[in-house]
């Protein structure tokens, strides 16, 4: 039991000094070492075979709402990739962007299931990017992010808007240690919740592709 409890505490040891590396630790690491808090990183690969998000399939909508969608997505990364950066301006920017669209989007042809779920994610995706473009701080950003995210990813997977592939990724120390969400359109770890602090602290959780 001594043992036990021994390996256990070397192993927390072990995953919570990996989330709290240094910029320059994190730069040299490689993805073996900075993993995540599961593990090595051939754990977290099949863990990202599951499905985090689940949402309906709506395959047969009109081209223009994917096409919204899509750039939808783009805007999202820019504002993701702004807070990677810590850089409070551009996050706004691209909050502003993300709001733009989000408005726009044509949900009007859309029929009964379809449209009551994308005025649903839509009214999520403004409210979630108006809370970030009005906040002052990067903490106040960083605080709606994983809201933001879940909408603009359900979006994309339900009406199979991507045009590339897009990794969910979590952090289980973001917001004060709840744990938060946030999508790439790249596997390789870059955390907008820390920033250099802890930029690869993380693990892709869900993989979705066309």
């Amino acid at each position: 039991m001594k043992k036990t409890f021994f390996a256990a505490a070397l192993l927390a040891t072990f995953t919570f000094a990996s989330c709290s590396e240094s910029s320059t630790e994190n730069t040299e690491a490689t993805t073996m070492e900075h993993g995540d808090m599961h593990g090595a990183g051939a754990e977290t690969e099949a863990m990202a075979t599951g499905t985090v998000v689940e949402t309906p399939k709506f395959d047969s909508v009109a081209q223009p709402l994917q096409t919204q969608i899509d750039q939808l997505v783009d805007q999202y990364l820019d504002l993701k990739n702004a807070l990677v950066a810590s850089d409070v301006a551009a996050t706004k920017a691209a909050a502003n962007e993300v709001l733009g669209t989000a408005k726009a989007m044509p949900v009007a042809t859309l029929t009964t299931d379809e449209k009551a779920y994308a005025e649903e994610k839509t009214a999520n995706v403004i409210g979630g990017a108006e809370a970030i473009a009005t906040a002052t701080d990067l903490e106040g950003q960083r605080a709606h992010l994983e809201h933001l995210s879940e909408a603009v990813f359900s979006l994309a997977k339900a009406f199979n808007a991507a045009d590339q592939t897009l990794y969910y990724q979590h952090c289980p120390m973001a917001l004060n240690d709840k744990g938060a969400y946030w999508l790439s359109s790249n596997e390789e770890i870059r955390n907008p919740y820390f920033g250099e602090k802890m930029l690869k602290c993380g693990s892709t959780e869900e993989v979705y592709k066309q």
